[in-house]
């Protein structure tokens, strides 16, 4: 469990990575509203590729040789991001933090899910606070000591914290692999075509995407339309993790009497009203209560989901989680790069309006699946 959370802590500097650092990369290379759209593309598509991959392997293969290669991958990413000077460099960068960021996230949780059989929901909602702090520290650390330090070595900094879980990982036995005598493709075959996966997947493609957007674009949209200055706007960054974490807590006590399903529909509706506020923000004090509002709506809709899947097919954790992380990524590669271009066109405040729509469709999945699941029990 503690390699695992320090994945989820990797993986949340990954994510928040290109939100805490885009205002810089605005002026150091020249960067516009659209390449910054491509930038998110490049980097979920990458996220992308690897969930495609990583749950088959360790379901066949188990998790220690593939976790310490995306550990390695990470830190090499970041070691790229820091020298690089052009708009390709930091394209290179991102998708390299995609690769290795998606494997070592669907690897954790799957291996979270796994060795907590009895308590996925809170087990889930714990790696998701770790999850949060790693999101916290780079926007934090860049509000901080970027004029003080230079981005480049807050960004080998990064590297070094992503040789922690590759130190854990090369010093513990892992569980051995579910299908040591080979992968049962009949079987595998049985849990895509589940019903309930494509439904969860839908929900998580909004969800990512949501996550994706307001981690990457809401710095510059405090400071471009609410006129907040670049570090203000990152400590903003910094409470919306602060937020999501401090909601997986609540999380992680609530979830057993308010039960799965309808904690994912209150975070919804959450959501959906923080979105509301953050897309009006007639005054800085509406928009930073609407930020914040966000993290703790996000807090609990992913691991909870999550946690859902993970009962249902626990002989086949990765690739059940590697299904939905596809879909949930496509809506993560899709909808920055969709706010980006809107954003182009029409100014952020239009831009922000996408979460909202967003919001609005995770309500709608949501109560779709607690009427399928009513009749399920019937």
């Amino acid at each position: 469990m503690a390699s695992a959370c320090a994945s989820l802590f990797v993986f949340g500097i990954v994510m928040a990575i290109l939100g805490a650092i885009l205002p810089t990369l605005f002026d150091s290379i020249e960067l516009d509203k659209a390449q910054a759209g491509n930038l998110f593309l490049f980097m979920n598509f990458g996220m992308l590729v690897m969930s495609v991959c990583f749950g088959p392997i360790v379901d066949r293969f188990g998790f220690k040789l593939f976790m310490m290669s995306m550990a390695l991958a990470v830190s090499a990413a970041f070691a790229v991001l820091a020298g690089a000077t052009t708009y390709q460099g930091v394209l290179t960068a991102a998708v390299l933090l995609g690769l290795g960021g998606g494997g070592l996230n669907g690897a954790a949780n799957a291996l979270a899910s796994d060795i907590h059989p009895d308590r996925r929901g809170a087990a889930l909602n714990t790696l998701g606070i770790f999850f949060g702090f790693g999101a916290l520290t780079m926007p934090f650390l860049v509000g901080t000591f970027l004029e003080l330090v230079g981005l480049d070595r807050l960004l080998i900094l990064a590297a070094a914290l992503s040789m922690i879980p590759f130190v854990l990982f090369a010093s513990i036995t892992f569980p051995k692999p579910k299908h040591e005598q080979g992968f049962p493709l009949a079987r595998a075959a049985a849990v895509i075509r589940s019903p309930l996966l494509w439904l969860c997947g839908a929900l998580l493609a909004f969800q990512s995407g949501n996550e994706f957007t307001v981690g990457g674009w809401i710095t510059s949209y405090l400071g471009e339309v609410v006129a907040l200055t670049a570090r203000t706007a990152s400590y903003v960054l910094a409470g919306y993790w602060a937020a999501m974490m401090l909601g997986r807590l609540i999380s992680i006590r609530i979830v057993d009497r308010m039960g799965i399903r309808r904690l994912i529909l209150a975070a919804a509706v959450l959501s959906w009203v923080a979105a509301l506020l953050v897309a009006w923000s007639p005054s800085p004090a509406v928009a930073l209560t609407g930020v914040v509002l966000l993290g703790l709506g996000f807090a609990a809709i992913f691991p909870t989901t999550l946690a859902v899947i993970g009962e249902a097919f626990p002989q086949f954790t990765g690739t059940a989680f590697g299904v939905v992380f596809v879909v949930a990524l496509a809506g993560g590669m899709t909808t920055p790069w969709v706010t980006g271009q809107v954003a182009h066109a029409h100014g952020l405040a239009r831009g922000m309006l996408v979460p909202l729509v967003s919001c609005s469709m995770i309500v709608v999945i949501q109560i779709l699946i607690m009427r399928i699941s009513r009749k399920t029990d019937r």
